[in-house]
């Protein structure tokens, strides 16, 4: 099947612009898919009880009724099959948007990812372009059992060849994932589930940064809080309680973990002089060690003490009875950055 012969859509246009509402996250990604599929008949959606069921998050909700079965499928539970699919229907020129029904069934589809999709427009030296968006759900706080809480994200971040992205609110969900359709290179795109029903008030089509840019969510002078993902709200929340203690915290969203953002961050950290990184994966390996030693390389000389690492412990992601101790909480980084020698 091409770009051409796929089934056009039979609903209603989106408008121009709505009106301001309150919206979740999930929302906010179901009406960026649909809007996608409306501007362009080329982007099918596809992925384990994403069609009549509208997904185990609802995110693909009310697509199938509007779209059809040939633009909207459930796939069989095989997520190598999934990519393997994908790959194929990008090289015939649709756009595939599929989901990794959690974080960790995501795995199976590993050696697809990492080999073919990662590569194929370099193995081509260009002529092959796989416009496909990989939909994560990930990360934990949801009492999840194992294999549905897994934070996956270094493992798309350390493969060249891979867009890594991953909104904190709804207005971004809504602007990076129809940037991420729009691209002509493949987008890892992790949404925190513990951030689904978060809300805002959004006026629809909403443009935020650029997805592969990070932004300043609250200003600082004393230290810089790197978060991303499910771990921003934690971020802001330690700021506000350590203004109370007279401590002032930049907050930065990265929002994008490959490519990554040195100017904005780095611009904040010659600021502040101090930095921590915050994440719920475990600290071995994980992400925060590329975002410490690349500003660490960076910005040396501006530095007053070492970038700390605020993160999920060294082991398997607990039962939901215990996931409250393993995840990062404002104590327990205001407990961090009090090992500092301030001066």
């Amino acid at each position: 099947m091409t770009a051409h012969n796929s089934t056009t859509h039979t609903g209603t246009a989106a408008p121009a612009t709505r009106p301001a509402a309150p919206m979740t996250m999930a929302a906010a990604l179901n009406a960026a898919i649909r809007d996608a599929m409306v501007d362009d008949p080329s982007v099918v959606l596809f992925g384990e009880d994403v069609g009549p069921l509208g997904g185990v998050f609802r995110v693909t909700d009310g697509l199938y009724a509007e779209f059809g079965e040939t633009r909207v499928s459930d796939s069989p539970l095989a997520e190598s099959g999934i990519i393997g699919t994908a790959i194929g229907m990008a090289i015939y020129g649709l756009r595939p948007v599929v989901e990794m029904q959690f974080d960790a069934f995501s795995y199976p589809a590993f050696e697809q990812i990492v080999s073919h999709v990662a590569k194929m427009r370099n193995r081509t030296r260009g002529r092959i372009q796989l416009p496909i968006v990989i939909r994560i759900p990930y990360a934990g706080d949801i009492g999840g059992v194992e294999h549905h809480s897994d934070s996956s994200e270094a493992y798309w971040a350390a493969t060249p060849g891979l867009t890594g992205v991953t909104p904190s609110n709804p207005a971004d969900a809504y602007s990076m994932l129809r940037e991420a359709i729009a691209s002509d290179d493949p987008v890892i795109f992790m949404e925190p589930k513990s951030r689904y029903w978060s809300k805002a008030e959004l006026a629809l089509p909403v443009r935020t940064a650029p997805m592969n840019q990070a932004v300043v969510v609250r200003e600082g002078a004393d230290v810089t809080l790197i978060a991303y993902g499910p771990t921003v709200k934690t971020a802001i929340a330690t700021a506000e309680l350590a203004s109370e203690e007279g401590l002032s915290i930049e907050v930065i969203d990265l929002r994008s973990l490959s490519p990554f953002d040195d100017e904005t961050v780095s611009a904040s950290v010659r600021k502040t002089s101090r930095a921590a990184v915050i994440h719920e994966a475990a600290q071995f390996g994980g992400y925060g060690a590329e975002v410490a030693a690349r500003l660490t390389e960076r910005n040396f000389y501006y530095l007053s003490a070492p970038i700390l690492r605020i993160t999920g412990f060294d082991i398997p992601y607990p039962s939901p009875k215990l996931e409250e101790y393993f995840l990062p909480t404002p104590d327990r980084i205001l407990a961090a950055l009090g090992t500092w020698e301030w001066s």
